[in-house]
């Protein structure tokens, strides 16, 4: 990292601030503070225009479904084995349908600002290989959609997943060719890698996700450590100063609020490490980490992931916000008065579903305000962050009660940079592979590839015409 920082323009007052596409404060320490595009700063917009982004926040455990799809809300999960169960739910519209994306669903609604800038795309399947675990396989598997025995040295079916395979084209002049973003705080490690990770490089090469908000910090903004100072803002601030001087009025703006939102990740970050410092302190049935405010935690991950690709450093993020089937409890705050295990629930949905009901909605609540701070940046073009990059929420299953395979979760948010038509819900036939959204996604990001996975076509009614 730090050879990158000496090889790249960066700001100086004394040279009519003409820099690269990519700019940092400097500070002391080490310390390098990567700047988003400024028009004060260039004397012209980049010839190679706005990059496009690929970000994906993954769900784990499904939701419920009479909460998030349409037309299901009055529907009863019957009771039967369950391939009955499955064959039951799901395809309550097997026949491929296009249309405007009006009412939201009970789950979705913390969307509804968004509703032009998202697609729901329902109907998608993966495919199962028995003889390995159900959970392992949605969550390491969601990005790979192999086919099942596919792999031969693998237990799962396992492949090189679509973040890295995207990143090969978008990501070769960034800092970091991809990021993966956790928020698993825990440290009890109940299940394997393969329950709690989403990005791969190849079968049986993790892509190791961060989950310490100071360690991501200190990734993008530092260097190197050092120990006398903690916040990059106050290293960096003398630099600020400066530049602010030379900036027009709406990049001095756009820059404060930048800087304010740096202040904001760190004072978060010292709020959280003081807690989980005090938490430790008290003897507690689970963890300490249970205790952590949930959604705070998320929000401030999130903050990282957004400031990341609003700077350049990277174009494609993979986000996990929990990993599959861990019956360590979380602090939901708002929703429950005690931590709450949310595979725990998920297998007793008949009693708890008002519960899991409002873990689905607090799920959608963060993926919104994520989206809400990616539409707030604004591009060259006077586009969005949200504009320019698809993010995709998604889960492995369809739903965590049955652990069905078929019919899973998704929605689209933004248009990679006008390729992607929004404000849809689209049902594909039944049967259709998630992989040909992975394929689509690939291709709209420059892919040339004939194929994914299993995948057996695109999902042509996003591509803008």
């Amino acid at each position: 990292m730090a050879s990158h920082y000496r090889s790249t323009h960066h700001y100086h007052p004394e040279n009519s601030l003409k820099s690269s596409r990519r700019n940092f404060l400097r500070g002391l320490g080490g310390a390098a503070l990567a700047l988003p595009w400024m028009e004060s700063l260039c004397l012209a917009v980049p010839a190679k225009g706005v990059a496009q982004r690929m970000a994906h926040f993954y769900v784990p455990i499904g939701v419920v479904r009479r909460g998030f799809f349409p037309g299901e809300a009055d529907h009863i999960i019957p009771k039967g084995n369950l391939g009955n169960v499955m064959a039951s739910l799901g395809k309550q519209n097997p026949k491929f349908e296009v249309k405007p994306l009006d009412r939201l669903t009970p789950t979705m609604q913390p969307l509804e600002d968004f509703k032009k800038k998202i697609n729901l795309i329902t109907g998608m399947d993966r495919t199962f290989q028995d003889g390995t675990d159900v959970h392992a396989q949605c969550a390491c598997c969601y990005l790979s959609s192999a086919e099942p025995y596919s792999i031969a040295q693998s237990a799962w079916p396992l492949d090189r997943t679509l973040d890295h395979l995207v990143a090969d084209k978008i990501g070769i002049e960034t800092p970091y060719q991809t990021l993966e973003f956790s928020c698993n705080t825990h440290k009890d490690n109940k299940e394997s890698i393969y329950f709690d990770n989403i990005s791969w490089y190849g079968t049986g090469h993790l892509a190791p996700s961060i989950r310490n908000p100071r360690k991501m910090y200190r990734r993008l903004f530092s260097t190197q450590e050092n120990e006398r100072y903690r916040d990059v803002t106050d290293l960096v601030l003398e630099d600020a100063r400066s530049m602010k001087k030379d900036l027009g009025y709406s990049d001095a703006q756009k820059f404060t609020e930048y800087f304010d939102s740096i202040r904001t990740i760190e004072t978060q970050m010292e709020r959280l490490e003081k807690m989980k410092s005090e938490l430790s302190r008290v003897k507690f049935d689970e963890p300490p980490e249970a205790y952590l405010p949930r959604g705070e935690f998320i929000r401030l991950m999130g903050d990282l992931m957004v400031v990341a690709l609003q700077t350049g450093l990277t174009n494609v993020t993979t986000f996990m916000v929990g990993p599959e089937r861990w019956d360590t409890p979380y602090r939901f705050e708002g929703l429950f008065d005690k931590p709450r295990s949310h595979h725990g629930m998920s297998h007793n949905q008949t009693k708890m579903i008002d519960d899991l009901l409002k873990v689905d909605r607090f799920h959608m609540e963060q993926f919104g305000y994520l989206l809400e701070k990616m539409e707030a940046v604004k591009e060259t073009d006077g586009t969005s962050l949200l504009d320019n990059t698809l993010f995709t929420y998604g889960s492995g299953l369809g739903d965590g009660s049955t652990h069905q395979y078929n019919d899973l979760p998704i929605i689209v948010a933004g248009s990679g940079g006008g390729k992607f038509k929004t404000g849809q819900h689209i049902n594909m036939p039944e049967g259709t592979p998630l992989a040909n959204l992975w394929l689509t996604q690939a291709r709209a990001m420059g892919v040339d590839i004939p194929r994914f996975a299993d995948s057996d076509g695109e999902i042509g009614a996003v591509k803008s015409s």
